[in-house]
C-alpha cells in the first residue's frame, strides 16, 4: 500500500481546509456505501481510500456538491397503538 500524503493531494486541491471538506465528504460516502471507490480497496479504511482517490485526481471538489445523504443508522419509525 503505497502512504498517501497531504502534498500529494495539494496537487489536486487549491488548501488544505478544502482538502479536508472534500475528503470528508468523499470518505462518507464510501462509508455508507453510496458510491463506489474508484481505486482498487487495498483493505484501506474510507478516510485513507479517500486520500487517494483525491491524489489521483479522481475525485475533485464537485463532490461537495452533492446532496449530502441521511445517515446509515435512523430511528424506527414510531408505531401507534390504539385502544379498541
Amino acid at each position: 500500500m503505497a502512504r498517501v500524503t497531504v502534498e500529494d493531494c495539494l496537487e489536486h486541491v487549491e488548501n488544505r481546509f478544502k482538502l479536508v471538506m472534500i475528503s470528508t465528504q468523499r470518505a462518507r460516502q464510501l462509508a455508507r456505501g453510496s458510491r463506489d471507490a474508484l481505486l482498487p480497496w487495498e483493505n484501506d479504511k474510507p478516510t485513507v481510500m479517500a486520500l487517494r482517490e483525491i491524489a489521483a485526481g479522481k475525485i475533485d471538489e464537485s463532490v461537495l456538491d452533492e446532496p449530502v445523504e441521511a445517515p446509515v443508522r435512523q430511528r424506527p419509525p414510531i408505531i401507534e397503538f390504539s385502544e379498541e
